[in-house]
């Protein structure tokens, strides 16, 4: 074998030039300048650039361009302007195809790719930084969130909730925005007048600079190290722990580099209250703070009547500051929340006689979409409008014990036909307010021409009362409604004026329905409330589910199975796999038949039964259609 061959297969074969040198080389100068802006355009042109590289043919004009991807109707116009102008300069004539003489071959690698520059530039700053230089070009910041932005005030927040003794170590979404709220000056669910974003759109750049993670379904947000690194130091500049603004710099200045190069005429210095490069916070602009909900978990570092800032607030939030998780008595009314569904569609004069009597009644009241039930009362904390601000800042909100669904005689049959009825009652007792209670309207008279007898209706109205617990109030039209909603709202309004409210969360501690037993006794009403966001997130009716809650959900749907019922199942197998385990180890049929006969449930402990263990059985068990 020659010897030259094996040179000629292990030689690398030289690329060919492009074939559009002369948008190739605008495309590098619109590159450089964005680049020496400090425009993140400079990525699409680089992107564009790749794309024309790998193009073999020549192109007449720049519209031809536009099948090329990365090529959009900017990037195409201002090539057509350059080439226009070239022709102008050079003649209709003109070679497009080639270079003029003199210029650098635009197939090297310094005009075609931003990797290596960065890495020339980053050596060259690090050069700088070490040999004292200020001037050119200072070294790459590291990612720091802008004060009070929704990236400082979630971080912060998390690293908080990490020192607590016998923390979780994770959030849930809904309690995350409740407690960094206070932290951040825009509103984490609400976007401002003409914007999309909210201060939650922050979150993911923190995901993407692998500061905070994301796990589980519901989302759990816990920090990093990276990100606990970087909290301690937020934290450590909030509370001036360290050796003053400086130390916090100088600290920061040895950090790890950004991947992205900003002008400045001085040193690379890192302010931890500098401004953030999150594409989504830029657009958003600082409003006032807007007062949120926050839980009895708040950190003890806020007790004090100082903002983030260390200058005092104004007296409205310095005042709450030291109850932030309480409502004190004087600070908060007492309202009706009417859910829309009861104002809108259906029979509409009768709907909204409802909201007339309640008008005329006085009664203060606000219609919005409940997800459980048609009316409740939540203690709505006063807050004063902010001058200058075009909304008054949101006040907290509590939800009292009492919740209340109306059924019309009509409503009624229907529900009971289709499954809703208890279906609903089921949601009602998991939705966690104590007090739920049922409005039954035009008893008697009005059942005698529907599709269910009207003992059927009767009996169906005594179960939810005596079976299921649930208070009965029987009224004859609408008006009676709105005079028991009435009567109601005042009652609670006396009952609650004297009376300091708590704010407690249910994904940490429960239903709580042992603690204030003993003061619900003496007759006074419970002060351990739920938020309405909570309560309302919690009660949504398609949400994510567990195996469990499908499971119970399943078994519901068979007939004589009610939800206590259901509950005393999963107390022993909380899944279809542990239930059909249990089935395989017995050794006949017969026991599996009455593997949940005794199965105590309910109040009375009462057994299930052999007949409803052998329905349970046959429809896990049975193979093919069920006869």
């Amino acid at each position: 074998m020659p010897s030259s061959e094996p040179v000629r297969l292990g030689r690398k074969r030289a690329l060919p030039s492009c074939p559009n040198p002369l948008f190739l080389t605008w495309l590098t100068e619109l590159r450089d300048e964005a680049r020496e802006k400090g425009l993140k355009i400079q990525y699409t042109y680089q992107k564009a650039i790749s794309s024309l590289n790998k193009y073999p043919l020549p192109l007449q004009n720049a519209k031809e361009a536009k099948i090329l991807q990365n090529f959009g109707d900017g990037i195409c116009k201002i090539l057509d302007e350059k080439l226009q102008r070239y022709y102008r300069d050079n003649g209709p004539e003109a070679p497009i195809h080639s270079l003029p003489k003199g210029a650098p071959p635009p197939g090297r690698q310094d005009n075609n790719s931003l990797a290596p520059s960065r890495k020339k530039n980053a050596a060259g700053d690090q050069g700088k930084d070490k040999g004292g230089g200020g001037g050119g070009k200072r070294k790459k910041r590291e990612y720091v969130p802008q004060k009070r932005s929704g990236g400082y005030a979630v971080l912060l927040t998390l690293y908080r909730q990490s020192q607590i003794p016998g923390s979780k170590g994770y959030m849930f979404k809904m309690e995350l925005q409740t407690e960094a709220q206070h932290l951040c000056d825009k509103s984490f669910t609400v976007p401002d007048l003409g914007s999309k974003y909210t201060a939650w759109s922050s979150v993911s750049t923190l995901i993407q600079k692998n500061l905070v993670i994301k796990t589980h379904n519901p989302a759990r947000y816990s920090l990093t190290e990276e990100g606990l690194a970087l909290a301690e130091r937020l934290e450590s500049a909030e509370h001036g722990t360290k050796d003053g603004p400086e130390g916090d710099r100088e600290e920061a200045r040895s950090e790890g580099e950004e991947d992205e190069e900003e002008e400045a005429g001085g040193p690379g210095v890192v302010d931890l209250t500098g401004s953030d490069d999150d594409e989504d916070e830029k657009e958003e602009e600082r409003i006032h703070p807007e007062e949120v909900l926050t839980c009895v978990t708040q950190p003890r570092s806020e007790a004090d009547g100082t903002g983030l800032s260390g200058k005092p607030q104004n007296s409205q939030a310095t005042s709450r500051k030291p109850n932030a998780g309480c409502l004190l008595p004087g600070t908060y009314e007492i309202l009706l929340c009417v859910d829309f569904i009861e104002t809108t569609g259906g029979s509409h004069h009768r709907k909204q006689e409802l909201v007339k009597e309640l008008q005329r009644n006085g009664v203060n009241f606000d219609v919005r979409k409940l997800n459980v039930g048609d009316f409740l009362w939540v203690a709505r904390e006063k807050v004063a409008p902010v001058p200058g601000q075009l909304r008054a800042p949101a006040g907290r909100e509590l939800v009292l014990d009492y919740i209340i669904e109306r059924k019309r005689m009509d409503d009624l049959c229907g529900s009971i036909i289709d499954g809703r009825f208890r279906e609903q009652k089921f949601r009602l007792k998991r939705c966690g307010l104590r007090r739920p209670v049922y409005l039954v309207e035009e008893c008697g008279t009005a059942a005698s021409h529907l599709s269910l007898p009207e003992t059927t209706l009767q009996q169906a109205i005594v179960n939810t009362q005596v079976v299921d617990g649930f208070f009965v109030k029987r009224v004859q039209d609408v008006r009676e409604s709105a005079a028991y909603l009435t009567v109601m709202t005042r009652y609670l309004t006396k009952l609650y004026q004297n009376r300091t409210l708590i704010c407690r969360s249910r994904e940490l501690e429960g239903d709580g329905e042992g603690t204030d037993e003993e003061e619900e006794e003496r007759g006074y009403p419970s002060c351990s409330l739920i938020s309405f966001a909570e309560f309302n997130h919690g009660a949504v009716k398609n949400k994510c589910q567990t195996v469990r809650e499908v499971f119970a959900r399943q078994l519901m749907q068979i007939s004589g199975l009610s939800g206590d019922k259901a509950a005393a199942i999963l107390e022993h197998y909380n899944t279809p796999h542990s239930l059909l385990t249990a089935y395989e180890q017995c050794a006949s049929e017969a026991e599996k038949e009455k593997l949940l006969s005794s199965i105590r449930y309910g109040k009375l402990k009462r057994n299930l039964g052999p007949a409803l263990s052998r329905t349970v059985y046959q429809l896990y068990c049975t193979q093919g259609a069920l006869s």
